[in-house]
């Protein structure tokens, strides 16, 4: 590869070989009129020997064009040396790299471009990071409860109910291994997908019904209770990814709550959109967790006790998004948390009213 010096003088000498064949160019062009001259085909006026002027001028303006081409092509060449040391800069890793450059518009909004793909390169890095060190805590925490207990179990004075509380974390730990290698699938699936492939109209508010008896089943020791508002309603969409937004909802909803909880839910039409939200009154969410709750393998539960693993969100978010629809969360610090989707009206054909 070329050095950046090297470079430079190269461009110098392509844009100074430019101005010294236009100025050759020129000279040429004098040349035929004097010749077209001598000839009697055209009349012109010039001094006693044309001949002499014609060299003399050709001289100058070879000489005195190279000049200003070297001084003047410095000015064009500075703007490009400094997107080129920008462009290695960037390239090399350095995401804080910014350019500003001043003149006609057209440079103004180069500097705008080059910075805001800088910008946006220099986020996918920090979520990239972010991705890579999340994932490898929750990959890593359960193989090595997994492999603690195991070594236990090979004591033999331990007694019978040890012996069975170690192989209920072990097959606890192997599940959350198993649902973290399938949300991972998930994600990546629903991440490189762009259209609905198995889009079919469907009643919505049944599933709905259908998602909150899963749910109060696996959650049967907890003995959640459920207030369901709504209005039946056929949906155009994918009923399985659709499936996945309720439970994970529904799953959050009961988990980060207390015992014998309340979940009011709600689903109508509102204009030109369908409204879906689900509260609880759990502890909520400061601002920060806010922020953050739809990125990958976030946790507002920075000490990791719930069982989890942070891709829930991502990917009920992504499935919003794929329908043409949108998630926000409504919550204050203490006072519950509320989940709100909507979704647009032309994927939804109304029936009655409850």
């Amino acid at each position: 590869m070329l050095s950046k010096k090297t470079s430079y003088w190269r461009l110098t000498m392509i844009f100074t070989g430019l101005v010294f064949l236009i100025l050759v160019s020129t000279s040429c062009i004098i040349f035929i009129l004097l010749l077209l001259r001598s000839k009697g085909i055209i009349q012109l006026q010039l001094s006693p020997n044309p001949l002499r002027m014609f060299v003399t001028f050709a001289l100058i303006s070879i000489l005195l064009g190279t000049m200003l081409s070297v001084i003047f092509s410095r000015i064009p060449l500075r703007l490009l040396r400094k997107i080129m040391v920008a462009i290695d800069t960037l390239s090399a890793g350095d995401f804080s790299t910014r350019i500003n450059l001043k003149g006609i518009p057209e440079l103004q909004q180069l500097s705008k471009s080059f910075n805001h793909m800088a910008e946006e390169l220099s986020s996918i890095e920090i979520l990239r990071s972010d991705f890579v060190n999340n994932f490898s805590h929750e990959f890593k925490s359960p193989i090595v409860s997994m492999r603690g207990f195991a070594k236990m179990l090979k004591y033999s004075d331990l007694t019978e109910e040890e012996h069975n509380e170690y192989l209920d974390i072990i097959i606890s730990e192997s599940d959350r291994l198993v649902d973290l290698s399938k949300n991972v699938l998930n994600i990546c699936k629903i991440e490189n997908q762009a259209i609905i492939s198995n889009s079919k109209e469907y009643n919505l508010t049944e599933q709905i019904r259908r998602c909150i008896a899963i749910m109060a089943q696996k959650w049967n020791i907890k003995d959640p209770s459920f207030d369901f508002e709504c209005e039946e309603i056929n949906f155009t969409g994918d009923e399985d990814l659709i499936s996945q937004v309720w439970i994970n909802l529904i799953d959050n909803a009961i988990k980060f709550t207390t015992a014998h909880v309340l979940i009011h839910m709600s689903l109508h039409q509102y204009n030109s959109s369908i409204r879906f939200s689900i509260s609880d009154n759990g502890p909520g969410m400061d601002e920060e967790t806010q922020k953050h709750i739809f990125d990958k393998f976030y946790q507002g539960d920075t000490s990791h006790a719930t069982h989890g693993n942070g891709l829930g969100l991502p990917i009920t978010k992504k499935i919003i998004e794929l329908h043409g629809g949108t998630i926000y969360v409504q919550c204050t610090d203490g006072n519950g948390t509320t989940f709100i989707i909507e979704l647009p009206t032309s994927n939804i054909s109304y029936r009655i009213s409850m």
